[in-house]
C-alpha cells in the first residue's frame, strides 16, 4: 500500500502562485509516475501534470507555461509549482502515483485531495 499526503492548497487571487506537495509514503519502491488531477464543482477529475522517475513531464494544455511539476525521488515527494493562476484553476487537486507490479497492470494510488480557491 501507498499512502499519500498533500499540502499546499489554499485561497489565493488571480495571478497569484501557489505550491502542492504529494509525500508519498509506505510500499513506494516501483512508484514511477506522480501526478496531479484536478476536480471542479460538477466536472470530471482531469489530467493536470504527470512527471516520470526519470523526470519526463506531460502538461494538460490549460496550464503549460503557468505550472510546473517537479520530483525528489529521495523524498518520494512530488511538487506542483502554480503560477499565473486563473479563476479556472480553482478545483480539489489531487495526488496520483501509479506503481509497477509484475505481472499485472500497475496499481494505482491517490491522495485526499487538497482544495485550491482563486478568487477576487
Amino acid at each position: 500500500q501507498v499512502q499519500l499526503v498533500e499540502s499546499g492548497g489554499g485561497l489565493v487571487q488571480p495571478g497569484g502562485s501557489l505550491r502542492l506537495s504529494c509525500a508519498a509514503s509506505g510500499s513506494v519502491s516501483s512508484i514511477y509516475v506522480m501526478g496531479w488531477y484536478r476536480q471542479a464543482p460538477g466536472k470530471q477529475r482531469d489530467l493536470v501534470a504527470t512527471i516520470t522517475t526519470l523526470g519526463s513531464t506531460n502538461y494538460a494544455d490549460s496550464v503549460k507555461g503557468r505550472f510546473t511539476i517537479s520530483r525528489d525521488n529521495a523524498k518520494n515527494t512530488a511538487y506542483l509549482q502554480m503560477n499565473n493562476l486563473e479563476l479556472e484553476d480553482t478545483a480539489v487537486y489531487y495526488c496520483n502515483v501509479r506503481k509497477a507490479v509484475l505481472g499485472r497492470s500497475p496499481d494505482e494510488y491517490w491522495g485526499q485531495g487538497t482544495q485550491v480557491t482563486v478568487s477576487s
